[in-house]
């Protein structure tokens, strides 16, 4: 069973052929997937949460409806109403969950935020956001009461684990309406349209400033594709994404889908630097069933001894955030049995191209399209590619699919660029095989130009992956003077490797031999560490400002 409303019900799941949502008039995840699910099977396990001590909390359905609905009475006592913005910085910790189910109830308009941010970047989103709220915890308080300062933003602060001069305190007001016999209950909320502002993601800003990602209350129906069909998710599975709470990722993987589907959300408490030491374990203590995390974990967790730990429990495997190198699958399916399904999307969509069960689509493509979307490959005047071409991923508005991003708030000039002719552009560059499935290229910025050919830095990246002494890889192109750009690739070398002159060359010919002898990197430096993202994405552009500064290879 799962919480799917009846216009969703005809053809669903599968053939996929037959797949479709059709998106009712008034929705809310809040009323329609947990009190739902609450009222028909509340002892149900909807979250287990651990922590690095070992502390462990488990909440059920019917626990999520009594939490959220005293954080909507708290929310409501301090003035939230409907449409209001409100940023919400906490790390992985249950009040997380409370809040945005109460937001979403209350048809305020969440924003989930890192809490790696500086005061700085938080000053930064006050600004552009115009929140009437924020909630955090004891630990960022300092850099959210700097960040008031900076921005000269007049925004309300509530605190959810202690008592703040000024601030409003959750456990305090918590305990005040637990007191209270009968506990008061919050008003009913107006009902929300499908169409109306649900939750605004700040994109990663690898290139520029963060934009905001407008979804609307039709976005966790979206999510169907990405927890049901592709994360392969029944009621009685336990999954687990290894994802920060300020990342449209938790929303894939740790709120929306899962619980539609009625399967349990595992969260680990990771506080500090990640040891990816730690994640095994987990997988065998907990039973963990269905699992995902980003291509940057799962390079770190085939260098453990995986074979030692018995994950008989584990069942599906996936992964999305940035392509994932075939050597990687083939080692994770070596040491685990299991095969590593990719998928891709962006913050601006859900799941919109993936390896979904029974398409077995090769090892290193990103999949094919999901069901319901259209999507093309075009050239820079927006005709479509031929078969094995390099193109632009497009993704078709009419009709316009459910999971797809309402626009970039406040920001025409970007929605003039990204939506052109009936189409979406993700800047993101792919081509597609006779079988529909499609093998990622590079964003737009990345790929390559040298003496006049064309080169995808992740088909090298891949190559370079294979030689037993490279832990990651990252490629870009490095000005020369006389081809225009030559490419360069960054290795950080796994324990026991030390730089060479004849490592880089074997490195070298390994490209030339997988690729073609055009690919290959005419230059390598090797480095400790890789510039990435607080999300974990390798920032190529960091790398090619640095070889535009050092006016290239020398």
């Amino acid at each position: 069973m799962s919480f799917i409303p009846e216009e969703i019900k005809s053809g669903y799941p599968s053939p996929y052929a037959d797949f479709s949502i059709q998106v009712p008039e008034y929705y809310n995840f809040g009323f329609d997937v947990i009190d739902r699910w609450a009222e028909k099977d509340p002892a149900h396990t909807a979250l287990l949460w651990v922590n690095q001590e070992g502390e462990k909390k488990r909440f059920t359905f019917a626990d999520l409806k009594i939490e959220s609905d005293l954080a909507l009475k708290i929310l409501q006592d301090r003035g939230i109403r409907k449409g209001d913005r409100v940023l919400i910085l906490l790390p992985r910790i249950p009040a997380w969950w409370f809040f945005i189910i109460a937001l979403i109830k209350l048809g305020a308009v969440y924003s989930p935020a890192p809490t790696m941010l500086t005061s700085k970047d938080i000053s930064y989103r006050l600004i552009t956001g115009k929140f009437a709220l924020i909630i955090t915890d004891s630990e960022n308080a300092p850099k959210v009461s700097l960040a008031r300062v900076e921005s000269l933003a007049e925004v309300s602060c509530m605190v959810v684990n202690g008592e703040l001069p000024g601030w409003t305190s959750y456990p305090a007001e918590r305990a005040t309406l637990q007191q209270q016999s009968p506990v008061p209950r919050p008003t009913r909320p107006e009902k929300t349209k499908a169409t109306d502002p649900l939750v605004i993601f700040f994109t990663s800003g690898t290139t520029g400033n963060p934009k905001m990602v407008l979804h609307p209350h039709s976005y966790p129906l979206g999510h169907i594709i990405t927890a049901r069909l592709w994360q392969d998710l029944k009621p009685s599975d336990l999954h687990f994404t290894i994802s920060d709470t300020g990342w449209a990722k938790s929303a894939w993987g740790s709120l929306f889908g899962q619980w539609i589907e009625g399967a349990a959300v595992f969260i680990y408490d990771i506080r500090g630097k990640f040891d990816p030491a730690e994640i095994p374990p987990l997988l065998v203590k907990y039973r963990i069933t269905t699992f995902c995390c980003p291509p940057t974990i799962y390079r770190m967790l085939v260098l453990l001894g995986l074979e030692r730990f018995d994950l008989s429990a584990l069942r599906y495997c996936v992964s999305a955030g940035e392509p994932l190198n075939p050597e990687v699958i083939r080692v994770w399916k070596e040491k685990t049995g299991l095969v590593i399904h990719e998928g891709y999307g962006q913050t601006e969509t859900v799941l919109c191209i993936g390896d979904l069960p029974g398409m077995n689509c090769p090892p290193g493509s990103m999949g094919r399209a999901a069901p319901g979307w259209h999507i093309a490959l075009h050239d820079k005047e927006g005709k479509p590619v031929g078969i094995s071409r390099e193109g632009r991923i497009a993704i078709s508005t009419d009709p316009r699919p459910t999971g797809l991003f309402a626009g970039y708030l406040e920001n025409e000039a970007a929605d003039k660029k990204s939506f052109v002719g009936g189409w979406y552009y993700t800047d993101d560059k792919a081509a597609m095989d006779d079988e529909g499935n499609f093998w990622y290229i590079g964003r737009d910025d990345d790929v390559i130009k040298a003496s006049g050919y064309r080169i995808g830095p992740f088909e090298v990246e891949s190559a370079l992956m294979e030689h037993p002494a490279v832990a990651e890889a990252a490629v870009v192109g490095s000005p020369d003077p006389v081809r225009g750009q030559i490419v360069k690739a960054f290795i950080v070398l796994k324990p026991g490797f030390m730089p060479s002159d004849s490592l880089a060359r074997d490195l070298q010919e390994l490209v030339k031999r997988l690729t073609a002898p055009y690919k290959y990197p005419r230059s390598i430096e090797f480095t400790g560490t890789l510039p990435k993202t607080i999300s974990g994405k390798i920032r190529r552009n960091v790398l090619r400002e640095q070889e535009l500064h050092k006016g290239g290879a020398q």
